[in-house]
């Protein structure tokens, strides 16, 4: 069932930037819908899961960590009496 148009206070439109001019209301298929009736924006949320998006592959997640984090002392000044 549809509800009412309902202006929403304070809520700026992404588009034309104008403020208090989006209406929020719920369509026949139980989509939340807003609107601006100063330049025509609309946009829609439903309420149903959307399918995940795979992950982006990336420079960071697509190689294989082939490095070697094995624990090596490093000794960076030898004291005079070692000589």
């Amino acid at each position: 069932m549809a509800s009412p148009k309902r202006f929403i206070a304070g809520a700026v439109c992404p588009r034309c930037a104008e403020m208090d001019k989006i209406m929020m209301f719920t369509d026949d298929d139980g989509e939340q819908v807003r609107e601006c009736v100063a330049c025509g924006f609309t946009d829609a949320m439903s309420d149903q899961e959307q399918p995940a998006a795979p992950e982006i592959e990336t420079r960071v997640n697509k190689r294989g960590n082939k490095d070697d984090h094995t624990v090596k002392q490093v000794v960076f000044f030898k004291s005079g009496s070692e000589d």
